[in-house]
């Protein structure tokens, strides 16, 4: 558990949000769905490539069937089917013998200083777009890479034989066009569709960018079915499970502590542990032992706890959609049950069938990250004794103490179940990968609090938000004093509140939250280069993936906004600079 001052790692290019076209999903999640469904689809009925391209539209046709989807993504459907068909040839390519070919429409056109020659763009390594860092690292692999438009030029370096597989990026209309150039060719090719085809300023997933270029047989998780994992460790949350685990409930304080446990819950914690885990046995595709379910509840435990004992400090009255615990059952019995779930998590991580060495870090990796957990807690506590600004800098920071150790003590506990040893070298990767990992997932939850839809509120609750941080450190004059009394934490009123959101959009600090955003998902990915274990490597690679993929950190929509613009102009001003609204601040806000 890292103790040292926070350093900002180097920003990464953001994908600016742009709608996808019509014939492509709207939403993240509704295109990680229908991929899903294609994996299971194809596993089944185990179609076999090159495919013309007539019989995969039959295919995609079948798969609408079972969605009940829109014609309309007929095409789409065709893509990844093709993709899927291909994915195990892929991954038995050597990456040398691979081609990487990115279209130059992802480049921001209007800043993009590189050339072109015969061969396509030259990439002057600006930083502005994603070209940059996905050709370094497929090039860093062993990657041929091509920044071009056409088949011709792909077509020339199969014939002479150096190129055995294809990942490529290209919107519907130019893979329809492709296509019999690569069915011709017979050589492993998939394709990732851009979600726009107006070629200039594109955009595409780029998470599934990276999990092709990264495939590799040497990854024994690669089939392994993440939804279906997590789906498993959700029910080892159910109440039957549960009992199974711990034992019939004795007493009210343990029937209490079971229903808080059951209660929602993204359930990542305990999620990280599985994956780590599976990733590194003997045989990821075996069912996971009972005796495992031990470990990945005792982190539940201690996550639920430390959630019970924040909500009494910063005096919530609601978490999950229902009351708190304190608020449903007063703080002493809040506290108690709290107590009482950390001695659940070491009292399973005791009983566990491992070894005494075994049993001995993982007690030990609870215990620091329970301390380090506290202390970011307590910083936070601190402050709230005597509010002042935060720069960016400290709220961050704040994020990787209070969220981080979580992650990495779920992840070591998966390891050291696995039976892998406590290298120092694969400790600091998990560390490093664990402290991106919380922070992204910090910032994901303050930008998700936007809107009247966020769960959480941090401008009512009057908590440290990165948000907050980087619009005060954006301001000037009235409105920085303005925001000054907010981490004062003075009172708003709901319209108030509402004109935060509005500074947070003016003065681009929801844009910032997104790149830092993109910039700690990206460290976490990277900080993974110095494992050896291509398994552990490509599972946690894929995690990050899975967490994120979450179609509501776009902000909130205009038309909404708008109407809170009506609604906060019908309202009196109040008469404090303490309270009212910043004077340079514009009724409506802008969206970039």
């Amino acid at each position: 558990m890292s103790t040292a001052p926070l350093i900002l790692p180097r920003p990464v290019p953001a994908q600016r949000f742009r709608p996808p076209k019509a014939n492509v999903p709207q939403t993240p999640l509704e295109r990680s769905h229908m991929l899903q469904v294609v994996r299971h689809y194809v596993a089944e009925f185990n179609p076999v490539p090159p495919m013309p391209l007539s019989e995969l539209g039959q295919h995609a046709v079948k798969v609408l069937e079972m969605l009940r989807g829109n014609p309309i993504y007929r095409d789409y459907l065709a893509v990844l089917i093709n993709n899927e068909m291909w994915r195990e040839a892929l991954a038995a390519v050597p990456y040398e013998r691979r081609l990487l070919l990115l279209p130059k429409c992802l480049r921001v056109e209007s800043k993009c200083p590189a050339p072109f020659d015969e061969f396509g763009l030259l990439c002057k390594q600006c930083g502005l777009c994603s070209i940059q860092d996905l050709q370094n690292e497929a090039e860093r692999l062993g990657y041929a890479v091509l920044v071009a438009e056409g088949s011709a030029i792909v077509m020339s370096m199969i014939q002479t034989g150096q190129i055995e597989a294809i990942v490529g990026v290209s919107c519907l209309s130019v893979l329809e066009r492709a296509f019999p150039y690569m069915e011709a060719a017979a050589i492993p090719g998939v394709a990732i569709p851009l979600l726009q085809d107006d070629c200039i300023d594109t955009t595409v997933d780029l998470d599934w960018v990276w999990d092709f270029i990264h495939l590799t047989s040497a990854d024994r998780t690669r089939r392994l079915d993440l939804g279906a994992l997590q789906d498993e460790v959700e029910f080892w949350f159910t109440p039957p499970s549960l009992d199974l685990t711990l034992g019939p409930p004795e007493d009210a304080t343990e029937r209490i502590a079971r229903e808080w446990l059951q209660r929602a819950g993204k359930r990542w914690r305990p999620f990280l542990t599985a994956a780590a885990y599976q990733a590194l046995r003997a045989d990821p595709a075996a069912p996971l032992p009972e005796d495992f379910r031990k470990i990945a509840v005792a982190v539940e435990c201690f996550h639920k706890a430390s959630l019970i004992h924040d909500d009494i400090e910063d005096n919530d009255a609601e978490r999950y959609g229902q009351k708190t615990l304190h608020a449903e059952h007063g703080v002493p019995v809040a506290l108690n049950v709290g107590d009482l779930l950390v001695g659940e998590g070491y009292r399973l991580l005791g009983s566990a069938k491992v070894s005494a060495e075994q049993r001995a870090q993982m007690l030990l990796a609870a215990a620091a990250g329970m301390r380090q957990l506290c202390r970011g807690q307590g910083a936070e506590l601190n402050w709230a004794r005597c509010p002042a600004p935060l720069s960016s800098l400290q709220v961050l920071d704040i994020f990787r103490r209070k969220t981080a150790p979580a992650f990495e003590v779920a992840l070591r506990l998966g390891a050291v179940y696995a039976g892998l040893e406590a290298h120092e070298e694969v400790g600091n990767v998990l560390q490093t990968y664990s402290e991106a990992l919380g922070i992204a997932y910090q910032i994901r939850d303050d930008l998700s609090d936007l809107g009247s839809q966020g769960e959480t509120n941090d401008i009512q609750g009057l908590r440290p938000s990165l948000l907050l941080a980087v619009a005060y450190e954006r301001a000037q004059g009235e409105t920085r004093e303005w925001l000054a009394a907010r981490w004062r934490r003075t009172p708003l009123t709901p319209p108030q509140a509402h004109q935060v959101e509005t500074l947070y959009t003016e003065l681009k600090a929801d844009e910032r939250a997104r790149t830092l955003l993109e910039t700690y998902k990206e460290t976490a990915i990277r900080a993974l280069g110095d494992l050896e274990n291509a398994s552990l490597k490509g599972l946690l690679r894929r995690v990050i993936g899975r967490i994120f993929t979450d179609p509501e950190i776009k902000g909130w929509c205009k038309e909404f906004e708008a109407k809170n613009a009506a609604t906060r102009a019908a309202q009196p001003a109040p008469a404090s600079a303490a309270t009212s609204p910043p004077p340079n601040s514009r009724t409506t806000p802008t969206l970039p």
